[in-house]
């Protein structure tokens, strides 16, 4: 394994900035810039200190309201207005570009969660409250647990964003995912991985996502024989010298590393250092353009496993989403993945009946920007193709080049019981 130089990050983690008053980071659109007051060219805006709402010109129906509670601040608002840009550029896709579903205008109400499952249950707590049936969203795994149970209990519609934790999968009938999971993630490193067995030391930070992945590359990896083995870093830590060498005493043929946020640069920088990737090969994902220098020198010869980048698809819908968002990035298709299943629910479902809109989700097919898609009937996992890929330099940046595509059986969760 040592021969073999791979790289694997699963791109969420609980963020640790909390967040402030709820009202005062509520937004509504249709279509316009999310989270702030600008609108599309053909609607009128109508603005408060609180809240903005545009609507479409030819949808003169009562609005579908729908909550998208995400990280806007935080360590990783980043993700967050990636989904936010993909959610609104896959509602004007899946609308034909009338943000309208049978002549209702549809509103995203945007409160952002910080990160805090507290606040965001506070804000779902309101939004049920003003008669929103559908929420949508959150990039952080605590959250998404915490807005899944919450769903059940009110019995709406939920449908996760980005948040990879596998807890989701399968844990009731009222919560789908538009994003990928832990799982999917470490069955397409394992694709890159020579051997067939050896010590693989999972690096993650100390949170219900990093929690996760450990327990993804014991299922993946730990039942192919590989020994998994944890290093979890507090979520607060910003000096990471002392862990690297940590890693090096270990002496494993494997790290594993699942992370993300603001401490992403820090931490790689530390690792590089340290001469981490002369101990073992270190198995991450592609993550966000922004993060594609913090890899450093080894960034090169290393075959990476990928959610998504612009280029990695070729189909019809990636063109739209690469045309109509100004810059996408990993996260952009679980927005867009989320318009379209929130189009799919409120057309072959209604908007007042939610066991009508979970009946239309379950088992859809769907062309999505990274391919065919399904929502497996049975637990309402997202199968999904997932991609390898390698960085080559440009000048004095990266990018990223297909290695290859790996179809949605191939990286298929088992099924939840």
């Amino acid at each position: 394994m040592r021969n073999r130089a791979l790289m694997l990050l699963t791109v969420l983690a609980l963020v640790l900035a909390a967040c402030g008053d709820d009202s005062a980071d509520e937004t509504t659109t249709t279509g316009g810039d999310v989270g702030d007051t600008t609108t599309t060219e053909a609607a009128p805006d109508t603005t408060s200190a609180d809240e903005t709402t545009t609507t479409a010109d030819d949808a003169t129906g009562d609005p579908i309201r729908i909550g998208i509670i995400t990280s806007t601040s935080g360590a990783l608002q980043t993700y967050g207005q990636q989904y936010l840009d993909g959610l609104e550029a896959g509602l004007a896709y899946a609308t034909d570009g009338s943000n309208a579903v049978d002549g209702r205008p549809v509103e995203f109400v945007i409160s952002d969660d910080g990160g805090d499952p507290e606040a965001a249950i506070s804000q779902a707590t309101t939004l049920v409250g003003d008669g929103v049936n559908i929420i949508a969203g959150t990039v952080v795994s605590g959250v998404a647990t915490q807005l899944a149970s919450f769903a059940a209990e009110n019995n709406i519609l939920y449908v996760s964003g980005p948040a990879a934790t596998d807890a989701i999968t399968g844990v009731n009938a009222n919560t789908f995912r538009s994003g990928r999971q832990s799982y999917q993630d470490v069955a397409t490193a394992a694709s890159l991985i020579e051997g067939d067995s050896g010590t693989v030391l999972v690096f993650a930070q100390d949170t219900e996502f990093g929690a996760g992945n450990v327990a993804a590359v014991d299922a993946v990896l730990g039942s192919q024989g590989y020994t998994v083995e944890s290093l979890l870093v507090p979520a607060s830590e910003t000096e990471f010298t002392g862990f690297a060498d940590q890693i090096n005493q270990a002496d494993p043929d494997l790290v594993f590393v699942a992370w993300a946020g603001e401490t992403s640069g820090a931490m790689w920088q530390a690792l590089n250092q340290q001469e981490v990737f002369d101990t073992a090969p270190v198995a991450t994902g592609l993550g966000d353009m922004v993060t594609w220098p913090f890899y450093g020198e080894a960034a090169t010869g290393i075959s990476f496993l990928n959610h998504y980048f612009p280029g990695a698809p070729d189909n019809e819908v990636n063109d739209y989403l690469v045309e109509n968002v100004e810059a996408p990035d990993l996260f952009t298709p679980d927005g867009f993945v989320a318009a379209q299943m929130i189009v799919q629910a409120l057309t072959e479902g209604s908007a007042d009946d939610v066991d009508s809109m979970i009946a239309s989700l379950e088992g859809w097919t769907f062309d999505a920007p990274k391919g065919t898609q399904t929502v497996r009937a049975s637990d309402h996992a997202m199968l999904q193709p997932m991609f390898t890929v390698s960085l080559v330099e440009s000048g004095d940046a990266f990018e990223a080049e297909l290695i290859d595509t790996l179809d949605s059986e191939a990286t298929a969760p088992p099924e939840a019981e």
